[in-house]
């Protein structure tokens, strides 16, 4: 008889995993942000190029569409603000295609929250208050390293990210071993931005704690707002410790004339590329001209958070069923 039913993770990890969803509502329930419930299969999906998705057939005799199972519960959470919930916290479950490693598991545990009025740097002081308070136990995170994407990538590379030289990069890769890079970046600033970073860049952050990078390059602002000072950069942050991306965040773009021309732009390059083509989230696009209040929201993966809060080594090992027995 096959030992596949049995779960992966120690009693221990589960109930480290509960004390931590424990701690996470009670930061939030003081501080009168509203839990809330979003649906997991919808008929819209981002359309970023880097996020393969898992479709459906939604069957209602004699009629069917085409339903998807969201990698983020943030257009939906972003309807809930458009119509006045106010600041809002949920914790999800999401799911991406081909996602499956150390770190990786296709469906996972997702905290995602938007905080009305707050600028990127009010939600930073708040991140970094969370991470601290669910860190209490432990005593490990002494110090937390605010610093730029700019000045990391600089440091760490010699690269300017700020400006695109395919020959630079492609020069930098051929030294650094990292020849893939031609094939898989091409032609794109974005692409080649995220390969060195993940490759040359990341496992070096948050070695003594937290690390906050913000001022990303605009063309990886995704969601966010282009800086209103620099035009060069985008309000958003991405937050490590040990080398292991936990979060991504943003002041949240309300303009829906930029983000549905953001919308064209990637749903173009999957057509040139051959990726799986998509729609743009009308029903999202309609919030936002019905008005998304001022915000910023942050999203992480509370799987990669565990393993960190427990020392686990993969993420297998604080998940009580990962996909190969699930």
């Amino acid at each position: 008889m096959s030992d596949l039913w049995r779960p992966c993770c120690k009693l221990d990890s589960l109930r480290s995993r509960a004390q931590m969803l424990a701690t996470i509502r009670q930061f939030f329930n003081d501080r009168g942000v509203l839990e809330v419930e979003t649906p997991l299969l919808s008929h819209g999906i981002g359309t970023e190029p880097q996020l393969a998705f898992f479709s459906t057939e939604y069957y209602l005799y004699p009629d069917k569409e085409t339903l998807f199972l969201q990698t983020s519960p943030e257009f939906a959470m972003k309807r809930l603000l458009a119509a006045g919930s106010g600041s809002i916290y949920q914790i999800s479950k999401a799911f991406r295609q081909g996602e499956s490693g150390r770190f990786h598991n296709p469906e996972f545990s997702l905290l995602e929250w938007y905080r009305t009025g707050f600028d990127l740097f009010q939600l930073m002081t708040e991140i970094e208050l969370l991470i601290h308070t669910l860190f209490a136990a432990q005593g490990t995170l002494r110090k937390t390293l605010v610093t730029t994407y700019r000045a990391v990538f600089e440091h760490y590379t010699g690269l300017n990210p700020l400006l695109f030289s395919k020959a630079d990069y492609a020069d930098y890769a051929a030294q650094n071993g990292l020849a893939d890079a031609i094939l898989i970046c091409a032609d794109s600033h974005a692409l080649w931005l995220d390969f060195i970073f993940s490759h040359r860049v990341q496992p070096n952050l948050g070695q003594q704690g937290l690390c906050m990078v913000h001022g990303f390059p605009a063309c990886q602002s995704s969601l966010a707002r282009v800086n209103a000072e620099n035009s060069a950069v985008a309000d958003r942050v991405e937050i490590f410790i040990q080398g292991v991306e936990l979060g991504n965040g943003f002041y949240e773009l309300t303009d829906a004339v930029e983000q549905e021309r953001r919308f064209d732009r990637e749903i173009a390059y999957r057509r040139r590329n051959g990726l799986p083509n998509v729609d743009k989230d009308r029903r999202f696009l309609d919030a936002l001209v019905s008005g998304l209040p001022d915000c910023s929201g942050m999203a992480i993966g509370l799987d990669r958070l565990l393993m960190l809060l427990t020392g686990a080594d993969a993420i297998d090992q604080v998940l009580a069923f990962p996909i190969a027995r699930a």
